[in-house]
């Protein structure tokens, strides 16, 4: 897929889960966006990129911990999770933020800028994840470090089958490596040929707890990476992905709704 038409599709599909976003992931992404800020230690007074910061649920997270004398510049390619992310930044009347609408392969950030760089589960999504790594590195100061959360290998994951069940019905192209970053030591090797070293991989598993049919598939269809394929579906092919993904995580079905196991993998690297 030509990388200019993967980037408006990640852009306008994350335009259409903003709205529901944070109901249907703050939960579950929880354990890896902990981990990621655990690792990345971040300390009052320092300056922070985030690299695909979607509704803002880290962004909020980094400002607190650098306070009003550090900086957080955080970037997403949506209007739609900028402007949720925008909203939750003002609420919180946090200055010390910025929201800018980037490319994460194209920050327009000037060179060794930031003490740290941060991208929770967002590089999954990029065309080129190698481009976007070497722009973390690249507005970091020598000695500055990255941290980096990603979704696990596709076998631990136990909603991977939403992409082939909607990909049978229209080609989404939306995340067509979706889970390689998380495969093996896939992400260490990456952040190595981007200049990244002294790197640490941790690799957590989780259970998502859905609580109703009606969550489950809200999170799957309208809330993620597949919300703009979903919103052309008809009522009968709507009902026909609902019952296929229900079917595939109904080993997981318990008295309290849903438990499907997951996996993050989370890494840290500094610069030179």
């Amino acid at each position: 897929m030509d990388p200019r038409l993967q980037i408006r599709v990640q852009r306008y599909g994350w335009d259409r889960a903003a709205e529901v976003y944070d109901r249907a992931w703050s939960g579950p992404l929880e354990p890896a966006q902990s981990t990621l800020l655990e690792m990345a230690d971040l300390k009052p007074g320092e300056g922070v990129v985030e690299v695909a910061c979607g509704s803002g649920l880290v962004t909020l997270r980094a400002a607190d911990a650098v306070g009003p004398g550090g900086r957080v510049v955080a970037t997403d390619l949506s209007d739609g999770m900028l402007e949720r992310a925008r909203r939750a930044v003002d609420d919180a009347e946090l200055e010390q933020v910025t929201l800018l609408r980037r490319d994460a392969g194209a920050l327009e950030l000037s060179d060794d800028e930031f003490d740290v760089a941060i991208s929770a589960l967002g590089l999954m999504y990029v065309p080129d994840p190698g481009v976007a790594l070497r722009e973390m590195a690249r507005v970091l100061r020598p000695g500055g470090r990255a941290v980096l959360a990603v979704w696990g290998e596709r076998k631990r994951c136990g909603w991977a089958d939403l992409f082939p069940i909607v990909d049978a019905r229209v080609n989404t192209e939306v995340c067509p490596l979706f889970f390689q970053l998380g495969t093996g030591d896939a992400l260490r090797y990456a952040m190595d040929e981007a200049g990244f070293r002294e790197i640490v991989v941790r690799r957590l598993e989780t259970i998502s707890h859905f609580p109703s049919e009606a969550r489950i598939l809200e999170a799957a269809f309208a809330g993620g990476p597949v919300a703009m394929a979903y919103s052309r579906f008809d009522e009968t092919t709507r009902g026909e992905v609902h019952r296929e993904y229900l079917e595939s995580v109904e080993e997981y079905r318990g008295g309290d709704g849903y438990r499907v196991p997951g996996e993050f993998v989370v890494a840290r690297g500094e610069v030179g």
